[in-house]
């Protein structure tokens, strides 16, 4: 397998300390804000950021947070009470202090001095009312399967101070509280159309499908953001994105593809920030529909990929080759197993051997990924050599991810970095609602729950890598490759950090400067 020079090593805070019985992390943010006269020094103009957005059905409730641009209008508006470095290890937010007991099933959590926009105090009542509402099926909560193991009848809560009980062990439970989708609002809020949160940025106006303006917000704890006014502009197209950043109608452009990076890099006056190998490129196949339910063409389609290939291509050769494993270089990635060769002959027996010749297949895509264009058309030509007729079905950016959960039996898929235990146990786990294989193995659930239960770090780890080998062949995962995640910007704009999405400082843009 293609790896890069140096691999990213999480160290996630959770199991630091283990070994001792008990665990410990303080926040690892810079809580000064650099405040003079109870404001960010040199605040000055509107930056105006340019995201793929999700059409008249967007909403600013930040639990259910499908896209990019609702976590980043999240990040804004509201706070979590942890975060992700980039090594998708934790470190704190509103929460100031948290371990666990010994057994992994009681955590205790301290918030700091933090208000609501109106005023209020971030309360634990006001946490633990939001978690509880994330685990409620019928929100749609992105995270909900983070929080299903917690008792939230023996759960407490007073004034800074929340003690979460937990159903079973978990020695991996922190990384739930850092997660997309865990900001936190205030107790009983059901109306988001003029919401009010504990971020960096208040609330000025938001039109579904149109613009989110927020302004700056002097008393966060931080110390308010270095910028007056922040305007999320939906703009879907990625070359669109590149076309507004070019000619001065936005400072910032999300989601590039190679190719326009490569064109900002020859620019004066822009630049490209990337994030090295630090988003997962998939195919998904459904194991509970025909034709699928067959393992022999879930493994015909990945010993027909020619995952080089698409690297060098649909990639523009900034990404690597993938194992279908996710996590890339993460702590509890097993780095030891080498990518699936292509094996056409192979291949092509298997698609005989199930009856298939000939099979047309729907491959649902969109614009959402940049690269994805290209890579259905390789994917259809490389899948054509075994047999099969593989035809993108193109989808709109907007409303994409909702839909493939439900249609389609292949589909494009893409995760940024996130800790890697979460993700097992939101994409893999038997019924998570994230699961969109469909995959079902009682032997990797127990290895999970293991792993999750066991105290020692290498134990722990140790555990991970076996549900994961056991996963790896059936999952109906195939990772053909990680690609880097490209941000442009003017010039203009300074402290933008190539920092990986789902991190702490991607999108963060109360810490940027215009001018």
């Amino acid at each position: 397998m293609s790896r890069p020079l140096a691999r990213r090593h999480v160290l996630l805070t959770a199991g630091a300390l283990a070994a001792s019985g008990t665990l410990v992390s303080c926040s690892g943010q810079d809580d000064s804000g650099e405040k003079e006269n109870g404001k960010a020094p040199g605040r000055s103009g509107t930056l105006r950021a340019a995201f793929s957005a999700g059409g008249s059905q967007e909403t600013l409730d930040p639990h259910p947070a499908p896209l990019f641009v609702d976590q980043a209008r999240a990040k804004a508006l509201y706070d979590s009470v942890l975060t992700y470095a980039d090594d998708m290890s934790v470190q704190g937010r509103l929460a100031e202090h948290w371990e666990s007991d010994s057994s992994g099933t009681r955590w205790q959590i301290r918030l700091r001095r933090a208000d609501f926009h109106d005023g209020r105090p971030v309360r634990a009542a006001d946490v633990l009312w939001n978690y509880r509402r994330i685990s409620d099926p019928s929100v749609g909560a992105s995270a909900q399967q983070l929080f299903a193991a917690v008792d939230f009848a023996a759960s407490k809560a007073a004034g800074r101070e929340l003690t979460l009980v937990l159903e079973r062990p978990d020695f991996e439970f922190p990384s739930a509280l850092g997660a997309a989708g865990t900001e936190i609002v205030p107790e009983d809020t059901k109306d988001f159309r003029s919401p009010v949160g504990s971020g960096p940025f208040r609330f000025s106006s938001f039109r579904p499908g149109g613009k989110a303006v927020f302004t700056a917000w002097d008393e966060h704890w931080s110390g308010g953001p270095h910028i007056e006014r922040l305007e999320f502009v939906p703009v879907n197209e990625e070359r669109a994105r590149l076309n507004a950043l070019l000619s001065g109608q936005v400072e910032y452009a999300h989601d590039l593809s190679a190719t326009s990076g490569t064109r900002l890099e020859g620019r004066d006056g822009f630049r490209a920030v990337q994030s090295r190998y630090s988003t997962m490129q998939a195919l998904l196949l459904r194991l509970d529909k025909a034709p699928f339910d067959d393992p022999r063409l879930v493994h015909a389609f990945a010993l027909g990929l020619d995952r080089k290939k698409l690297v060098e291509v649909a990639l523009g050769g900034r990404g690597v080759v993938g194992n279908d494993l996710f996590g890339l270089g993460l702590r509890g990635y097993p780095d030891d197993l080498p990518a699936p060769g292509r094996d056409v002959d192979r291949a092509r027996a298997l698609v005989r051997a199930a009856g298939a010749e000939g099979l047309k297949i729907p491959l649902e895509t969109s614009d959402a990924d940049p690269t994805w264009r290209n890579a259905s058309a390789l994917i259809a030509d490389q899948l054509k050599e075994i047999g099969l007729q593989v035809t993108p079905h193109v989808r709109s950016a907007a409303t994409y991810f909702g839909e493939v959960k439900t249609k389609g039996v292949a589909r494009h898929s893409r995760t940024a970095s996130l800790p890697l235990p979460a993700q097992l146990r939101s994409r893999l786990r038997s019924g998570a609602p994230n699961n969109l294989t469909h995959y079902r193995s009682a032997t990797f659930d127990r290895l999970l729950d293991q792993a999750l239960a066991t105290r020692d770090e290498k134990d722990r780890l140790a555990l991970l890598a076996r549900a994961q080998r056991a996963a790896r062949p059936d999952s109906g995962q195939l990772v053909w490759g990680f690609s880097d995640w490209i941000i442009g910007h003017s010039d203009k704009l300074t402290g933008v950090r190539a920092a990986p999405p789902n991190s702490s400082d991607w999108a963060r843009f109360d810490r940027v400067r215009l001018g």
